[in-house]
């Protein structure tokens, strides 16, 4: 796993199964960033992602992609949760780089029911890229509510609620390096509604 330590330990406890090594996670990417440079090549992409689930994904998938790129960032929040139900959100760190008339591939960690992907695709359509894809590292279809062509997909997610590699439940986990499931009794624990 790469490291193993006390709070990593305490970690691991809350972790009912790992779903994903960090191995196929690594191998996954690879293959994401060798097919990215095929379609891309000759051209500069720009990866643009959602803080801060991300990150992770991002730098592996940036060096696993052998062309000259750019990388972005945008964080966004919702105004509510009837809002956040419907897709709704409000960036709160917009780009900064232009991307009218650029290739553009948007960088997602998770896509569930698809709403805020939808939302987030017609405000980066509306700024004209030449081109604009997205790539996923879990495809969770179960509950998609908004079909949106993901033209590459790392993995399918059945209808798990997951942590590590970005992935968080109230800020912890995004540093373990596989994708686990969380035990039911953690999620209960908390007293708050999952909304991923």
């Amino acid at each position: 796993m790469g490291w193993l330590t006390d709070q990593e330990s305490e970690l691991r406890a809350d972790i009912q199964q790992v779903y994903l090594t960090s191995a196929q996670i690594e191998q996954r990417v690879q293959e994401l960033g060798r097919q990215i440079a095929a379609d891309y090549a000759d051209k500069t992409p720009v990866l643009v992602g959602v803080l801060k689930g991300v990150f992770p994904l991002m730098a592996d998938l940036a060096r696993n992609i052998c062309l000259p790129l750019e990388v972005d960032f945008i964080a966004i929040s919702s105004y509510s949760k009837e809002a956040r139900d419907q897709g709704l959100v409000r960036i709160v760190k917009d780009l900064d780089v232009p991307i009218t008339g650029r290739d553009v591939i948007f960088v997602e960690d998770v896509v569930d029911t698809g709403l805020t992907l939808h939302y987030l695709m017609n405000a980066l359509r509306a700024r004209q890229p030449a081109s604009l894809e997205v790539c996923v590292l879990l495809n969770k279809s179960a509950r998609r509510l908004m079909d949106y062509p993901l033209r590459y997909k790392g993995f399918d997610l059945p209808d798990y609620f997951v942590v590590g590699y970005g992935l968080d439940y109230h800020e912890r986990y995004r540093n373990l390096p596989y994708v686990g499931i969380l035990k039911p009794e953690v999620l209960m624990k908390s007293g708050k509604k999952v909304v991923r």
